[in-house]
Order: C-alpha cells, then structure tokens, then sequence
C-alpha cells in the first residue's frame, strides 16, 4: 500500500467552503462538547474545519503547535480539497524556519516544525531545502542523551514528557524523502533517538501507540514481542461505543485536579489509537478497528470536527483540532475515503 498516494476528496463542497488563502479565515466556533452530532459523515467539512482552525491559529497566534497546524501539516498533502488552504500553511513554516535567527523558539517548535515539514514532503515525495535547514537547527540542539528540552507544561499528550519529541523527530525522519535518514547528521541523530528510546522504556499507552508508528518506519527498533504486546493494551483500552478515551493513553493531571474522563470516546483518542494499529499491520478489517471506524463514522460534529476534551483544561479543547485529522488519517487507512 502507498501510504503517500493522495485521498480524492476534491468535491465542489471542499472548495466553496475552504477559506481562501487570501482572506481571513472565518474563525471556528469554540470546541464544546455541547455540539449537536452531524447527521451523517462528511470528510469535505472535516477537511474544511482542519484548513479553518489551522490558518485562524497562525494568524491570530503566529506559531506552530502540535495540536493544530503542527498535526495539520503531517497530513493535509494526503487529501486533495481546495489546494489554498495548505499552500498558505506551507508558506508560514517557511516563512517562520526562515525566521528562526530572530526569533530563537525553543526545541519543541524546531522539532515539531521539522516533523511537520518533513510529513508534507513526504506526501509529494520530494525534500525541501526547507526541512533540511529545519532538520540541522534540530540536531544542532538534540541533548547527547538523544532527546530535547522538550515543553513539559503538562499539556498530554504532546507537552508532557521527552518521549513523544524524540519519536516524533525519529518517524518524520525515517519518512523524509531522498533517502534523508542516511545523511551523516541524520544518521548520527536517529543514532541518538534509539539510544534513548533504549534507555527510557515506553510507559503509557499513547508511548506505545507512538512507537507503534516509529515502527512501521523503522521496522528494526520495535520487536516483535513488543509490537503485539502493545497493540494487546491499546486494544484492551477500547470502550463499550467502540471508541478510544484519550485520556485513558497517559496519566496527566487536569489543572484543577478533576477527574479524567475515562468513560467516553473522544476523536483524538479513537483517531490516533486506529491510525497506530494500522500502521503496526492490524488490519482493516479486525473487529475492534471495524468498531472503532463505526464510532468515527456517528460521532462527528456540525462543524466538521471530532470533538476531544483536553486532559489538562477545559475551554481549552484545542487537541480537538489534531483528534480531527486523526480521525482522518484512521478512515484514510482503513479505505473509507474513496
């Protein structure tokens, strides 16, 4: 299977509704659970809500984040909608590597940066001067244990803990076109990556479901043993609905020191889960991946997203915006994009 092949999903209701990337997006009604379900599946309006949250991010914030255009980028050349939208998201990581001299970001941009430069090129089979450039300032500041000072400002799953960086950077680049992984500072810092990877065992499910994917890249660092041990946990983590809870993948702690919600499946948790086993060789047609696509299929929103709460803060359900192109990437995966 060519996993950069691009999805057809040009239909007329992609590109009326996508905003052009020369007016300002029309920005997304807030991530609440109180949205009424969609009455029935429409990948155009996920593809659209993915482009709205992403160019309403970087216009009003002026960054790059793992859980909106980062996500956005390492899967948005997979699906073909209206082609504006991810060219002006494209163009503010370049703009913003070309940047980095005066404004000096810390490790977690310039590695999910990187990741995400990486995951777009990959998607038109091609390696930018762009990436490189963000790939060296990377192995430039990677720790001699091989991780980063990552962000641990408990945001799980993605600013909680070194784990999540250092597979992050090892599966954006394995997946680099031109055979990137073999460049001498590439090669040193995978190096680097699975020596850390050794050291530090994977811990929490969401670690495992990481290096799940690490796997499917660089098929050599997950043995087999631990391939059907993990995906033996994450499954056993799938609700009753069919569904996956996000916060069931970590341990993190809410600010206000409320309990997690462990009961119910969210888009995030049953997106990423799916996508992972797929890409560790479950297929598509295993029971509790069938279950788990029925979820999908009756739980998005009006607006187009998969609604996810954040395992740290309410009013803050910005992971709802990377549970949403998980939730695409896992029917990408299991052919429910035709």
């Amino acid at each position: 299977m060519n996993r950069h092949r691009p999805i057809l999903l040009a239909t007329l209701l992609a590109i009326a509704a996508s905003p052009s990337a020369e007016e300002p997006p029309a920005k997304p009604a807030p991530n609440s659970p109180d949205e009424p379900l969609a009455k029935r599946m429409s990948v155009a309006r996920a593809v659209d809500f993915i482009d709205r949250a992403s160019l309403h991010w970087q216009r009003s914030r002026e960054c790059v984040t793992c859980h909106t255009n980062g996500a956005y980028l390492m899967a948005r050349g997979r699906f073909q909608a209206d082609p504006a939208p991810h060219i002006s998201i494209r163009k503010f990581f370049e703009q913003y590597v070309d940047g980095w001299v005066d404004k000096r970001p810390g490790p977690y941009i310039i590695v999910t940066t990187a990741a995400s430069l990486a995951m777009d090129d990959a998607a038109k089979d091609k390696l930018s001067a762009t990436t490189k450039t963000a790939f060296d300032e990377a192995w430039k500041i990677q720790r001699e244990d091989g991780s980063w000072d990552w962000l641990k400002c408990g945001w799980g799953p993605f600013e909680s803990d070194d784990h999540y960086g250092v597979t992050l950077a090892a599966i954006a680049t394995a997946k680099a076109p031109g055979n990137y992984a073999q460049t001498k500072s590439a090669a040193a810092g995978l190096a680097k990556l699975r020596s850390w990877l050794e050291n530090h065992p994977s811990r929490l499910p969401h670690q495992k479901a990481m290096m799940l994917w690490l796997g499917s890249e660089l098929p050599e660092w997950v043995n087999n043993n631990d391939r059907q041990r993990w995906q033996k946990e994450l499954l056993g983590l799938q609700l009753v609905d069919g569904g996956w809870a996000t916060a069931g993948l970590g341990d993190w702690k809410r600010k206000d020191g409320s309990a997690q919600t462990l009961d119910k499946a969210d888009g995030y948790g049953t997106g990423f889960v799916i996508f992972s086993l797929r890409q560790s060789g479950l297929p598509a047609s295993h029971p509790a991946i069938r279950r788990g696509i029925g979820w999908l299929k009756t739980h998005q929103r009006e607006s187009g997203r998969w609604f996810t709460r954040s395992p740290y803060k309410d009013g803050r359900h910005y992971i709802s915006h990377a549970g949403t192109v998980f939730a695409l990437l896992a029917l990408a995966e299991c052919g429910e994009l035709k």
